[in-house]
């Protein structure tokens, strides 16, 4: 191991510096960024990651009592099936996270939430993406619909905190940011 350096993990590297940045790519959902950039060493790089809108999501896990939580069932383009989650979504323009976090409640299983905790605030894939997603658990749920943008109503699935770790074994649960969302919730529950 001559030669290197071993951190510890309250260090923080300096940042590559930025020289330029040029939109390569762009659909109706995505717009793909390149990157000029210089690492501490001299090192000079292009890198690609999905430009984000800045607006960031939200995902919620809905407690509706001391036994039970909720999800749904979506249809999820990127792999062409349906999969169970949590309610999730786009924060939109002046919202707070938690004002989202409680919108997509009530678009996506029917309830509002009167109090929310927040759990983490995760990325997913940071080399490529720089979206970031707020987790919630919600608690005392009142009955409230919204219309959302979903093109077909969703699934909505109860399931009990004494068995949440057979969720793990489910066929259909199998969204990275989800299983986070149920170990984060389960370690506030217990």
């Amino acid at each position: 191991m001559a030669g290197k350096k071993i951190s510890s993990i309250s260090e923080s590297p300096s940042l590559p510096k930025v020289h330029g940045s040029e939109l390569v790519a762009e659909s109706k959902l995505f717009k793909i960024e390149q990157l000029d950039l210089e690492f501490s060493n001299g090192e000079k790089r292009q890198y690609e990651r999905m430009k984000g809108s800045g607006r960031g999501a939200v995902m919620v896990v809905p407690c509706l009592n001391d036994n039970e939580f909720m999800l749904v069932r979506e249809y999820a383009a990127g792999i062409h099936s349906y999969e169970l989650g949590f309610p999730k979504g786009l924060i939109d323009p002046g919202e707070t996270p938690e004002q989202a976090a409680n919108r997509e409640l009530k678009e996506e299983i029917g309830y509002g939430a009167k109090r929310f905790v927040k759990l983490k605030t995760v990325s997913t894939a940071p080399s490529y993406f720089s979206a970031q997603m707020h987790i919630y658990v919600a608690f005392d749920l009142y009955e409230e619909s919204l219309v959302g943008d979903e093109p077909e109503p969703l699934e909505k699935v109860i399931w009990n905190w004494d068995h949440a770790e057979q969720l793990l074994e489910h066929k259909d649960f199998n969204e990275a940011r989800s299983v986070a969302a149920l170990f984060l919730a389960q370690k506030l529950i217990k």
